[in-house]
């Protein structure tokens, strides 16, 4: 029989076509996918404490706002943040997620103050331009970097607060990842063309790791949940902004909406390890 797990929302996975994904949510007039604020209930955040790192801009920032706005009391990990940002949350300023001892010094002074119901690894990292074995473009350097960040950065992050005693049971770790990190994914997503290879292999390292992660806190009554945030109008994705309207892309202020929803909806354990799209709420193939 077919684990609870195993099964996806409404008995099917997402769609790996990005502009048909969109387009079946226009006509299905899916207001789930389509305006998430009809669905959107944030109060289960209401006294939660909640870490975010890379809360201080773009998707990570109204991630931070929304947890804010629904009650939670929001610590946000960063390398600096602007003085606009002052007394928004509690900052810990100088973490970079590559950087162990800063993680660490961080994870201490969080865990002084009792634990973490929700952490999210928010923080990553997008390098530019394409990246083609055949156009002669390969960048091998960046391709180490985005892997240290995306892949790394949401373990060591984990590590960190654990080994600090922040996560403790019934506490929620949540990875921002991406579509990208689909193998089977590729063959859709990339038909044809191939390329950016550091992107999409930092991203599939960060799923791998998000679930080796799951199984290894289960025993301590922590799970782990992997979320593609959907695609959002950010800095990090403004080179696809010719694309933007085609393939649905919508302000960060949703995209934290929508990533509320889908840990709110998480079945902690039931479900540690499982990757979902946060678009429509269903899973995406490894």
């Amino acid at each position: 029989m077919q684990s609870t797990f195993d099964e996806t929302r409404g008995g099917t996975h997402s769609l790996a076509d990005q502009v048909a994904r969109f387009a079946q949510a226009k006509a299905e007039k899916n207001g789930r996918y389509l305006d998430i604020a009809s669905v959107y209930d944030g109060s289960y955040l209401q006294g939660k404490r909640v870490v975010v790192t890379g809360g201080n801009r773009g998707l990570g920032l109204e991630i931070s706002k929304a947890a804010k706005d629904a009650g939670a009391d929001v610590s946000v990990l960063c390398r600096s943040h602007g003085a606009e940002l002052d007394g928004l949350f509690t900052f810990y300023d100088g973490v970079d997620v590559t950087d162990e001892a800063a993680i660490a010094a961080a994870a201490e002074k969080i865990a002084a103050a009792g634990a973490v119901d929700v952490l999210v690894n928010n923080a990553g990292y997008f390098y530019g331009p394409r990246e083609s074995v055949l156009e002669g473009s390969m960048n091998y350097a960046e391709q180490l970097k985005q892997l240290d960040i995306c892949a790394l950065g949401p373990l060591r992050v984990s590590a960190g607060l654990h080994a600090a005693g922040a996560l403790k049971e019934g506490s929620t770790c949540a990875i921002i990842t991406s579509q990208a990190g689909s193998v089977e994914w590729r063959f859709t997503q990339n038909k044809g063309e191939g390329g950016d290879y550091g992107h999409h292999m930092s991203r599939a390292a960060c799923n791998i790791a998000g679930v080796l992660l799951a199984e290894e806190l289960k025993a301590k009554g922590v799970s782990v949940v992997l979320l593609h945030p959907g695609f959002n109008r950010t800095e990090m994705t403004k080179k696809y902004e010719h694309i933007w309207d085609v393939e649905g892309a919508v302000p960060s202020a949703e995209g934290a909406m929508r990533v509320w929803h889908e840990i709110g909806r998480h079945k902690h354990l039931e479900e540690s390890g499982a990757f979902v799209n946060c678009e429509d709420g269903l899973r995406i193939p490894w």
